[in-house]
């Protein structure tokens, strides 16, 4: 599989999202530096927040095949400026996440994602696992047998 960094503001879902992706049970958990797991490197909102920090989250995108820049459905505004995707050097991915709360609105944060750059956005909700099956198989690569398969 394709290794994902993932990107956003603080409490938009990258954890809670990295636990959907694993197959793990989804439970709070802040996040206070950057996480590396096999395929997924999951990054503490502070980085993006903070511009000092921001340059180390640059560092970390080169470790992996593909940048996930996520944003709540529920967010008031965008924190990624408008074509900031070549930035990366790496294909990128929209993630709107958060898309079953009250008050989320999921064709707003899908239109900032892709005023981004994003030519691909999922919409996920990773408590109800809606659009978690989508984003694995875009990870997928040629020949990747995924554990419920046969060999």
């Amino acid at each position: 599989m394709k290794k994902i960094i993932l990107v956003g503001r603080s409490e938009c879902g990258k954890t809670t999202l990295t636990q959907a992706l694993k197959g793990e049970k989804i439970h709070y958990h802040k996040t206070q530096y950057v996480n590396r797991f096999d395929v997924i490197i999951d990054t503490p909102g502070e980085y993006i927040q903070t511009k000092n920090l921001g340059n180390a989250l640059a560092m970390y995108t080169f470790e992996a095949d593909v940048v996930g820049l996520l944003i709540s459905a529920l967010e008031p505004y965008s924190l990624y400026p408008p074509c900031v995707t070549p930035v990366c050097n790496r294909p990128v991915i929209g993630i709107v996440t958060q898309t079953e709360r009250e008050g989320a609105d999921p064709d707003r944060a899908e239109r900032w994602l892709r005023l981004a750059g994003c030519q691909t956005v999922f919409r996920v909700d990773s408590k109800t696992g809606d659009g978690i099956w989508q984003i694995i198989d875009y990870l997928r690569e040629d020949g990747d047998i995924m554990p419920w398969e046969e060999k």
